[in-house]
Formats: structure tokens, sequence, C-alpha cells
């Protein structure tokens, strides 16, 4: 068995002070049950010395039979304590208190071990002693006793050192009245409370922010009771938990200061949350000064200045700054200004070194670092500042600024361990400023390239009158690629686009831009709606795989169904002469329709596939529009967000399109007015076009039979028209155009042929009449497309086509259900020029 070990011989001892083994009576049984230890003090006990009874069964020792029910409770368990019938050794009957303990770890078998202390006697007289020099002597905790009268009676050597007043000058004072501040009034308030309710309080005090030399305390206080049970005082016990008190505080700045600049992407927001977060936390007064340019100032995390090398003036931005003062009266400069900063200065040694510098009036006076800078030395004097510490805001191996750390109101300088943890909010914070600082720059180099990717001015058109509103995303969303587009067609047709690229960033409004050039190249080949969709979508699935081929990353909002990229798409035609509407959906918003009456409706536009899907087809579906009507195009951005359900959001620009309005501007006002508060994660792109009409006295047709004698009455008839119109200057060039395309039509094509004259005259705006446009046009049904080509000298046929290309500003073949029709058209006003 383990002996334990007793005090040395040499050791002064008093018998009521030792302890031996003589004085426990210890057994060790088997959980068979079967003696295995004996001790001296368990002979002393039971009067059986130890040959006697080991590896005898441990029940001879009992005086009373223990059931198996029992012994199955007790075998399961790893402590048990109870007083215990005993037999003696010469037969008599005693009984004593028995603490077992199960034990199992090391050994090759479990065992209980049962101890039992040897009784001497009752109370010792030296136990009030002992008691007196435990109260007295207790380390980390302070120890009082408090009468009913709440006067103090005693306290120990801690109580009084923490204190720091002596025992005899605070005798018989109430705790109020030894601490007189608001945590003596608490602790007063509490021991009433104990007395009047005979239940424990406990109380907990941090540290105050500004009194660095107070401490934390965890106080419990409990009723002191005599023999009776009646309530005799009041004890309290008081625990130093300053240490604990300051991790605490230290892991809660450090989350502050997570939550409060991990919410931003503006750089002057985050530079303001690392002020708010250190003041008063760590400093009286708090400045965070930015390098104008910091891509131009390279420092390495460790590195330091070259040897020997003093560091030079520099000069940084005021980005923020905060004091426990109102209105911040230590800064010297203001917010957005640049300044100075001398090469004695601790901000300057800071940038050189990349490392913390704390300069400590105590050591140094005011003028040692701030020589040469008289405003800052006015100010150090004025306010007490005694204390400054400079952090270096560094992230990913470049140098954004200084953080500076200055106390005036707290008389304790900065420590070492406040080094450390401003150098650890510092650092985080710098993140923030740097992912910041990086978004804003590509949000501004995505803002730039959309801005010249959308359309500056919608052209003037006779088929509609349209005006467009783009809202980019808020802060946190970034420019994303929604885009609008207003392109004219053949036969004073125009194209009314909207799509939206799925993602934010310069990659989002690169690829608008690829897919609205796409749309004006798929359309300038007048493709129906449908198939035009259908281009699109091949384009979009190539983009996708060559994103994946070269690695790039998608964008966080990236849809999952396209794998790299996707995006949305509705097109739609309209023709002001038959005025009808054909329109065409990848997965975008339905567009609304405001007819003369003032009724607004969401048009059933067949739902096609998001573009990127592939596979799937398009479907194009037709609508009469009446004269006047007010088609609206529009990305989801404008009906649904986080705070807007998308029925809300639609129901919403139902009421807005149902307004008063003169003019598709007042009505692109009136939409983007229905918005909630700013804040949007999506943008926004709004198309309205108020839909006009040619009416016969714009547009004649002629239906020709398919002979060549036709071609002289084609002639007279475009000379006809054109002097009713007033255009006798076009006549010449429109006879010529006319001529060619019917005598092809003849030569090589199939009736019935129709010739069609179109005068395109848009409405006029302030800035002045836009261009009028005369179109002629030749259908047939023959789909066999016609080209240009050279003649050589002696060919007799060959020109047609290249003098109408000659003689007009475009020309052009459209295929129909029924054949084709090629047109040519001319800019009037030019040609009268």
């Amino acid at each position: 068995m383990k002996q334990r070990r007793t005090p040395d011989a040499g050791t002064p001892t008093s018998p009521e002070d030792e302890a031996d083994e003589a004085g426990t009576a210890l057994a060790v049984v088997s959980d068979e049950g079967v003696v295995t230890g004996w001790s001296e003090g368990a002979r002393a006990l039971l009067g059986y010395p130890s040959e006697e009874i080991v590896g005898r069964p441990a029940g001879l020792l009992l005086d009373t039979v223990v059931g198996p029910e029992t012994l199955s409770e007790i075998r399961h368990l790893q402590r048990w304590i109870g007083r215990i019938p005993l037999r003696h050794r010469d037969g008599h009957r005693t009984a004593a208190h028995v603490l077992a303990h199960h034990r199992t770890a090391g050994l090759t078998a479990p065992e209980w071990l049962l101890v039992s202390a040897l009784p001497v006697g009752g109370v010792h007289p030296s136990d009030d002693t002992l008691a007196l020099w435990t109260f007295e002597q207790s380390p980390q905790c302070s120890l009082a006793v408090y009468d009913t009268r709440l006067r103090m009676r005693r306290s120990n050597t801690y109580a009084t050192d923490a204190a720091q007043l002596p025992e005899e000058g605070i005798r018989g004072l109430r705790i109020s009245e030894i601490l007189a501040n608001p945590i003596g009034d608490s602790l007063e308030e509490a021991m009433i409370q104990v007395l009047e309710t005979g239940e424990p309080q406990y109380r907990e005090f941090g540290r105050q922010a500004i009194d660095l030399h107070a401490r934390a305390w965890s106080t419990q206080l409990y009723p002191v009771r005599d023999g009776e049970g009646i309530v005799r005082g009041v004890g309290m016990a008081s625990h130093d938990n300053t240490e604990q008190d300051r991790a605490r505080r230290r892991l809660q700045l450090l989350n502050d200061a997570n939550n409060r600049m991990g919410g931003t992407l503006d750089v002057a927001v985050a530079a303001q949350e690392l002020a708010g977060v250190a003041v008063p936390e760590l400093a009286d007064f708090a400045a965070v000064d930015l390098l104008p340019d910091p891509d131009s100032a390279r420092v390495a995390t460790d590195g330091e200045a070259p040897a020997g090398t003093a560091p030079l003036p520099v000069r940084l931005r005021r980005t923020a700054h905060r004091s426990v003062l109102p209105g911040t009266p230590e800064a010297v400069v203001a917010v957005g200004e640049v300044d100075r900063h001398t090469a004695a200065s601790a901000t300057a040694e800071c940038l050189a070194t990349g490392r913390p510098v704390l300069r400590d009036a105590y050591d140094r006076l005011p003028a040692d670092w701030l020589e040469g800078d008289t405003r800052r030395e006015e100010t150090v004097r004025a306010f007490g500042i005694h204390s400054v510490l400079a952090v270096p805001l560094q992230a990913r191996g470049t140098t954004l600024g200084v953080a500076l750390y200055a106390r005036h109101r707290r008389p304790v300088p900065f420590a070492q361990e406040d080094v450390l943890l401003a150098q650890e909010i510092t650092t985080r914070a710098a993140l923030y400023i740097d992912n910041a600082r990086r978004y804003t720059r590509e949000r501004g180099t995505a803002a730039a390239l959309q801005r010249t990717l959308l359309p500056q001015r919608l052209p003037h058109h006779a088929a509609v009158l349209a005006a467009s509103r783009y809202l980019p995303a808020g802060a946190l969303g970034g420019v994303g690629g929604d885009w609008f587009d207003l392109i004219p067609l053949s036969s004073a047709r125009v194209a009314l686009v909207v799509g939206d690229v799925v993602g934010h960033g310069v990659q989002a409004a690169a690829t608008m831009g690829r897919l609205r050039t796409a749309v004006r190249t798929l359309a300038d080949v007048d493709l129906p709606p449908d198939e035009l969709l259908t281009h699109l979508d091949d384009l979009v699935i190539r983009l996708s795989a060559e994103t994946d081929a070269e690695g790039t990353s998608s964008s966080p909002q990236t849809s999952a169904a396209t794998g790299g990229f996707g995006a949305t798409c509705l097109y739609a035609v309209y023709d002001p002469i038959s005025r009808v509407c054909t329109l065409a959906d990848a997965g975008h918003p339905v567009p609304a329709l405001r007819t003369p009456a003032g009724t607004v409706d969401f048009l059933d536009v067949p739902a096609g596939p998001p573009l990127g899907l592939g596979g799937l087809p398009f479907e194009a579906v037709e609508f009469t529009l009446p004269e006047g009507s007010a088609l609206t195009l529009y990305t989801d951005g404008l009906i649904e967000s986080r705070t807007l359900d998308i029925d809300e959001g639609m129901a919403r620009l139902r009421e807005a399109l149902a307004g008063p309005a003169a003019s598709p501007d007042e009505l692109c006002d009136a939409v983007l007015g229905m918005r909630p508060p700013p804040h949007r994660s999506d943008d926004v792109a709004l198309l309205i076009a108020f839909t006009r009409a040619l009416d016969s006295a714009h547009v004649t047709t002629w239906d020709l039979p398919a002979e060549p004698s036709v071609v002289a009455r084609a002639r007279r008839l475009v000379s006809a028209r054109l002097t009713a119109w007033g255009l006798e200057d076009a006549a010449f060039v429109t006879e010529l155009v006319a001529s060619e395309l019917v005598t092809n039509a003849i030569r090589y094509a199939a009736p019935p042929i129709q010739l069609r004259l179109i005068l395109s005259e848009p409405p006029g705006e302030p800035e002045g009449n836009p261009m009028r446009r005369l179109i002629c046009e030749v259908s047939d049904a023959s789909s066999t497309a016609p080209h240009l080509r050279r003649a050589r000298t002696y060919d007799e046929g060959g020109r047609g086509l290249l003098l109408v290309a000659q003689l007009t500003q475009a020309w052009g073949t459209r295929y129909t259900t029924a054949g084709k029709t090629i047109w040519a058209e001319q800019n009037i006003d030019e040609t009268a020029d």
C-alpha cells in the first residue's frame, strides 16, 4: 500500500497538528468483496491485525447483512459515503462514517478504497484558532463579516490590502462608508436583502472604462447564523476577476470590431467604425489616416527601415477620428484633409518600420516627439495627452496608413497588452478597409465599363416615343449586368430589348456588353424574336464553356443552373404600320402594357427558359397594340428585393403605370418613385415606349404583275407619291431604286410582287426634329437571297444592287413566311441637302 509522507522529524509540530497514517482507518476491498489491504488505523478501529483479515471476506467486518440488490447498486457507483455498523474483533458492536472510492484507473482489476477518520474526542480546542488563521490568511479572496447593523466586524488581510485601508481604521464602518461609491451602495443594498430574506446574494462589478486602477470583483453575500439558526450577521466573500474581466472585454472588443466593420464596403465608414471601436474602450482619442495612394507604398509586414535611415516626412489623409470629448477637439485636421507628419513623429516612424510605435510623455517630453509640429504640440499640452500609440494599417503586404490612439483622460499610459490589443483590432480593420478600397475600385471600373456599354441616349424613331432609366445596385450589391436597348429595324419597325446578366462586378458588366452587341448584330439581320433568343442562348452556352475552360471563378450570385453564368432577356419587335408587337421571353419578367384608356395589364408572354440552359425552345407571341399604348419593359430589380415580395412589386408597378403621365419620361419617374427606400441588392433597368402608328398618309403599297413593262409604271407611281409628299428632290434616287428592285424581282424571283413606300417621320423633340427616312421595299414569294457583285466591263447586268447600295444609306433583305422583302432606306434631309 502506498504510504503518505509525514512531517520530517526536524519539523517543529504539536500533537494536535500531526496527521499520520494512524489517524485514519484505511482498507482496500476487491470487487469480489475480499480484503486486500489493511492499515494500522484499521487495526486500531476494529482490532484485527493485517495478517488475520487480509484475504478474508469483508462481510466479516459488518454488523449487518447487505442484500444483493444493495450490492448491485453500490457496484455501479464511483463514490459512496455513509455510517456503517461494524463488528469489533472482540465481538462488541461499533459504527463509523466510511468514505468509499471505486478505483479503476491504472489497476489490473477494480477495487474499493475505504477510509474512516478515527475519533479524536470531539472538537479540538485549536480548531477555532485554525479557523481564524484561515479566515485572515485566505489568498485571492477578500473576506469580511458585518453585523446586523451592517457594521464591519472583521476582515482578512487580502480585503484590507485590496482596499488599501487598515482594518482598525475601518472596523465599525458600513460598506457604503468604506467605499463611498455606487459599488458600496449596491453591496449595502444586497446586505439588507440578505438580512430580510435570509438568502445569499451575488453581485458582479467590472472595471470602469476610465479608471484603470479599478479592479473587477465578483462578490457573494450570505447570512451568518448561530447554533439555533438565527441570522447574526452577513458574510462577504469577494474574488478578484480582473484578469477574466480583461480577457472578456478584449474578446468583446474584437467581436464588436468584427460586427461593426465587417458590414460595410465603404472605406470612410470602415475607418470611422475602427475609431468608434477604440474609443472609449481602448483610447480617449483615435484617428485613422490613410495614404493618398496605398498602392505606391508597399511595406512588408515584418520589415524594418534600413539601419541608419531616418523616416521621412509623410503626407496622410485624415479619414476618420473620434474622441471621448464632444466635437473631437483634439483633432488638428479635419476629416478629408491631407496633413504632413514630421520625421520625428510616431506616425512617420510607424510607417518607416511597419511596427507599432509607443510614445510616452512620462519618458519623453512632447517637444521631443513633436519637434517642428507646433499645432500638435499645443494640442498635447492643452489636453494633457501623455501616451500615444501608432499602429500601421497593413493588409496583404500593403501599408494603407496609420491608426493613432492617444490617452489624456485616463492617467494610465498604454501597456504592452494594450499594444497587442490595438494591433489586433487595427489589423482586422486594415483587412476591411482594404476590401472596401478594392471593392470601390472594382465597382468604379465596372460602373465606368457599364456606362460605356449601355445606350447613352435612345434614338428618335417614328414607331415609338421612348425613355429609359438605369439604377445601379446599392453599395453592397455592386454593379450588375442589367441592360436595355432600342434598335431601329427595317420598314420603320423597332426592337425593344431588356436583359439581366446574373451576378455583379466587372465580369457581369463585360458579359452584358457582349450580349448587347450580339443582340444588335442578330437584330440587324432581321431575325424573328424566338430565333434571335435561340442564337443568343447558344452564345451564352459558349461563353459559359469558355469561362469554365479558363478556370475563371464564378460570382457568388451565379446561377447554379448554368454552371458558369446565365442571363435573362425579353425581345420585342413593334411594327407601326400593322401595330403588331411580337415578343419572345427567355426567363425574364413579363412586360406591362397601359392602354390609351388607362388600364394596365401584364402581357401573357409564354415563359421561356433563361439563356444558357440550351435545348429548350423559345416561343413568340403577337399582340396588336392600340396607338398611344405604353409598353413597359424592366428587370426583376424593379419588382423584387429582400424586403419586397414579387406580387407586391407587380402591384406597385401596376399602380404607378396607371397614374397620369404625359410622356415616357414622366412615367419612368412615376415608376421609380414607387420603389421602397434604397439599399437595393440588384440593378434596375427600365424601358418605357409610347407606341405610334403610321397611317395611309405615310405608307403606300402597290401590287405589281411579274411583267417587264411594269417597271416603268412603278417609276411613275413612285414619282407621283413623292410629289404628294413634297419630296420631289428625292424622286430621281427613289425611282432608280424602285426600278432596280422591281426588275430583280421580275427576273429572279416569283410572284406576287409588291412595292411599298414608307415615310418615317419621328416626332419633334426640344433639341430639334430628328432625321426623316424614306423606305422603298419590294416583296416577292422567293427565298433566294440577292447579293452584291462587281460587274465586268462588258457585262450587261450585275450593277443594280451596287447602285442601290451607293445611293442609299442602308439596304438589306428580310425573310418572311411568304418569301422575302428587299428594302432600301434614304435619309431624306441629307438627300435634300
